[in-house]
């Protein structure tokens, strides 16, 4: 079992189940360069609804500010082909994962290649998809929206046998969990500075329940970032290359800065987005 306040079921790393969207296992480069190929070009003749969009989206990428709502792109009755081309020119980056509601739907989430720019896929109970859409934003709406509406009241009960410092920091959490309201800022908890013992992170992980909200940042190491059963309390975890946690915290706010674009983000997406517009689609 990994050390750190988040543990999977059973000591073992909880599996996320991905949709495939389109693109392979290979480096970015070399997914853009088949746009340039006879078939990529054949894609993009007999898909003028692609060629249309992306212009638009370079456009809202342009627009976008990480406090404003995302702007939304419906790709549900696109085609197979057209799907694949769009995915093909998007790409895939570094930040994905699952955000599932209470009615039984789960929403799989992946950046695309530019940050700031998402691939957002619903499935209902059965695993059958019905909506497909991209996303210009910081972050997917239905994270935030999944993250709050799993939340319940915060209650602490008595301490078990061998607590040392949960308690007080029990308190805190939800005090600052009751009082933060949006543009408030991140209060951060970092575990190695506090004197937890197995007994307390076991407790507080048990008080504050799991949450339907699970992502993964993937560069030179891996930053995982859960929503937890209190509302805008989220476990952030930071990995290195071994798979070690390197730096494990709580923050108490906003989604963690570590899974959201900033909007620097956006204008540098936006200018990678029009060079592939302009190259293999113009």
């Amino acid at each position: 079992m990994k050390a750190g306040f988040w543990v999977a079921p059973e000591g073992a790393d909880e599996a996320m189940t991905l949709l495939p969207i389109g693109v392979d296992d290979a480096p970015q480069a070399r997914r853009i360069s088949l746009l340039a190929t006879g078939e990529g070009e054949a894609l993009a003749k007999a898909c003028p609804r692609v060629r249309d969009m992306l212009p638009k989206i370079v456009a809202a990428l342009e627009s976008q500010k990480a406090s404003a709502p995302g702007q939304l792109f419906d790709l549900t009755e696109f085609s197979d082909d057209e799907k694949r081309l769009l995915s093909e020119a998007i790409g895939e980056g570094e930040v994905g994962g699952l955000a599932a509601t209470p009615d039984g739907v789960t929403a799989q989430v992946q950046e695309a290649s530019m940050a700031g720019l998402w691939r957002v896929r619903f499935t209902d109970g059965a695993g059958k998809l019905f909506a497909d859409y991209l996303e210009v934003s910081a972050l997917p709406e239905i994270a935030r929206r999944a993250a709050l509406a799993n939340c319940r009241p915060l209650t602490i009960a008595a301490p078990p046998e061998g607590a040392m410092n949960v308690m007080p920091l029990l308190q805190e959490i939800a005090a600052r969990s009751d009082a933060w309201k949006e543009g408030d800022e991140t209060h951060t908890v970092t575990f190695s500075l506090l004197p937890m013992n197995p007994v307390d992170m076991d407790f507080l992980q048990k008080t504050l329940g799991p949450g339907s909200v699970k992502l993964i940042s993937k560069g030179y190491g891996a930053c995982r970032v859960h929503s937890t059963g209190a509302r805008h309390v989220w476990s952030v975890q930071y990995f290195n290359a071994s798979d070690e946690i390197v730096l494990d915290t709580l923050e108490i706010g906003a989604p963690p800065a570590a899974a959201c674009a900033a909007d620097e983000d956006f204008i540098d997406s936006a200018e990678r987005l029009r060079e592939i517009e302009e190259a293999y689609f113009s």
